[in-house]
């Protein structure tokens, strides 16, 4: 373990997964080691894929990946499992379906639960990624959920979003008009070579004219004329496209200064989800079961109020002094 950041930085695929997952179990050790291996990450490419339930992204990432060894890359794939209602962990089913590409040591892929937390991502993915960065994965592809319109939180973690949509599925665009359509920078009609395809396609032009036509007007947003592609992955079709659309946008970031605006904005977030993963880990530390169990009875109850309970516990973990 004393050697673990060298060997990780040496490309050794044993340590980064060692270090995978002393992240996730939240092992003490896991942070001193991410604050030495931040000095050595920065240079990847992440890249978030989101969208609906069953509109292929697991089957895009795995030809995408595919794609990216043609083209000589080292692939880092982080693809967020649901967790499973028996066990806590990840169903794994991902897992499953890349297991093409597992033998492939320069393809590092890891399934993660999303442990119930809020956004399509778990809470450690961005350590995961940092790690993984370090070790000279690039691009890393983070794979989310797909829980709809809370998958915005993908844009505090990636640079470049995908957003994928599937043929007859009118619940994708009906999410993208309540908002992802603000955190796309690539769409991707998947099952091309279904019925609905080219409907699907014209739908999402429609609403990005309008987008485009608010961005030509505010001069304070550099533009980037957000590319529709179709892909029918099944048939291999499509895929470079995507590729190519992706390095476009990670260039188009260098050139337009936004790169280093989204990593303030990222580092930002990070370090309040720090400080707030450390309050959560404190409160727990200084109440019980029961404790917890008594005041959410006595609230409900109408007892005591919310405001009175929290200010009981800010002053109990040192957030407050006493009046």
């Amino acid at each position: 373990m004393e050697n673990i950041v060298e060997r990780m930085l040496s490309g050794d695929r044993r340590a980064l997964a060692r270090m995978v997952t002393l992240i996730e179990n939240e092992v003490p050790a896991a942070r001193r080691y991410l604050a030495e291996l931040h000095h050595h990450a920065g240079r990847a490419h992440i890249v978030g894929v989101t969208g609906a339930p069953g509109a292929g992204k697991s089957t895009l990432v795995t030809h995408l990946v595919r794609e990216l060894r043609r083209r000589d890359a080292k692939v880092g794939v982080v693809a967020i499992d649901p967790t499973s209602p028996f066990t806590g962990g990840a169903i794994l089913g991902d897992r499953i379906r890349m297991m093409e590409l597992s033998g492939d040591p320069q393809v590092f892929i890891r399934s993660m639960a999303s442990r119930g937390n809020l956004g399509g991502l778990a809470a450690s993915t961005r350590d995961v990624v940092r790690a993984m960065d370090a070790a000279g994965y690039n691009p890393i592809i983070i794979e989310t959920v797909g829980t709809g319109q809370a998958e915005v939180e993908v844009m505090r973690t990636a640079q470049s979003v995908l957003v994928v949509s599937a043929p007859g599925m009118g619940d994708d665009i009906q999410a993208i008009k309540a908002g992802i359509l603000e955190i796309a920078d690539i769409f991707v009609v998947t099952k091309a070579d279904k019925p609905g395809a080219d409907q699907t396609l014209a739908e999402l032009a429609m609403l990005l004219s309008l987008d485009s036509t608010r961005r030509l007007h505010d001069k304070s947003l550099p533009y980037w004329r957000i590319p529709v592609l179709k892909t029918a992955a099944i048939k291999d079709q499509g895929i470079p496209q995507v590729i190519d659309a992706m390095q476009q946008h990670y260039d188009y970031l260098v050139e337009s200064g936004m790169l280093a605006n989204r990593a303030q904005r990222q580092v930002r977030s990070e370090i309040q989800a720090l400080v707030l993963h450390a309050v959560v880990n404190a409160l727990k530390a200084k109440t019980t079961d029961d404790e917890w169990q008594k005041l959410v009875e006595d609230v409900t109850s109408r007892e005591r109020d919310p405001y009175s309970v929290a200010s009981e516990l800010e002053e109990r973990i040192g957030l407050r002094l006493p009046s």
